[in-house]
């Protein structure tokens, strides 16, 4: 694993100039062409039942960066948590929510859907009553394939469907994998993070097996990476080791721009456009795009 220059203010690594974090050869991904026309979307659920590693962030950021390259992006909300719907200042109360459409027909997905800030970027927010979603759908007729029907409703608006899950592998995350053409799992580089994964994938499988065939992992994203310590360098070789092609070649590395972005409710690529974290999820959407898991 090669060294990483780093700003010692923030601890933010960039990638060095011969070999990224990865180990494979660093390199820009190019700027995509622009597209003809929109729709049907394609559904990526950003997944991982550990806590803490990036998901949200990662959802939101993703989301700003596609929308800044020309896609039309629909983020869901799907962690009752809400933290995806203020991470872009979008209302949660006295609002229908994902758990409306989830529970009833006699609200249309369209009338959840939020603008934000971003141009381009519209949410399905979440609030606590999605806590009590599983609850409730447990003795429903196709209880998995429920999100699926109501996403299909808006696909045909959007270039792509972010789905921001929550820290569990229950049903609510079912519902999302059910309803995903692919899976991102944004990865902590830490150990304790690194072992969940093989559950995680075989989560993934089962799902293909029984509910969702054509459900492929798009791929695996270390996040909070810092390249001054051997712990987060050696779990990502672990990792690379493991799943080799399927793991991202961005590497998001740890830095206090976030938090500080979240409080302003605002995506980094808005708050510190030129931080090395907005460039990192840049490069990330690019790739996505490259690996073609995005129009």
């Amino acid at each position: 694993m090669t060294g990483s220059q780093h700003d010692p203010l923030d601890g933010t690594a960039t990638l060095d100039p011969a070999l990224g974090p990865t180990g494979r050869p660093a390199r820009e991904f190019p700027e995509p062409e622009p597209l003809d026309g929109h729709g049907p979307a394609r559904i990526i659920s950003l997944c991982n039942q550990k806590g803490g590693v990036g998901k949200t962030t990662t959802t939101i950021n993703l989301g700003a960066t596609l929308a800044a390259e020309g896609r039309r992006v629909l983020a869901v909300d799907f962690d009752p948590q809400g933290a995806l719907s203020a991470g872009l200042g979008v209302r949660t109360h006295d609002v229908t929510t994902i758990y409306d459409l989830l529970l009833t027909r006699q609200h249309e997905p369209k009338d959840a859907i939020q603008h934000t800030t971003v141009e381009g970027l519209d949410v399905i927010p979440a609030n606590i009553d999605l806590s009590a979603a599983e609850v409730h759908l447990v003795n429903e007729v196709a209880r998995e394939q429920i999100l699926a029907g109501v996403l299909r409703r808006v696909a045909p608006d959007y270039d792509v469907i972010l789905i921001d899950c929550q820290p569990s592998l229950g049903l609510l995350t079912v519902n999302a994998l059910t309803a995903s053409h692919g899976v991102v799992i944004p990865l902590e580089c830490e150990y304790f993070a690194l072992r969940g994964v093989a559950l995680l994938i075989e989560t993934i499988e089962k799902v293909r097996d029984r509910l969702n065939p054509a459900i492929t992992l798009d791929g695996i994203l270390g996040t909070m990476y810092d390249a001054r310590t051997l712990h987060s360098r050696e779990v990502l070789e672990r990792v690379v080791e493991a799943f080799g092609d399927q793991v991202l070649e961005t590497v998001i590395t740890r830095t206090v721009k976030f938090p500080d972005a979240s409080v302003a409710s605002a995506p980094i690529t808005q708050f510190a456009p030129e931080h090395q974290a907005a460039k990192a999820y840049r490069q990330l959407a690019r790739e996505l795009i490259f690996r073609g898991a995005v129009a």
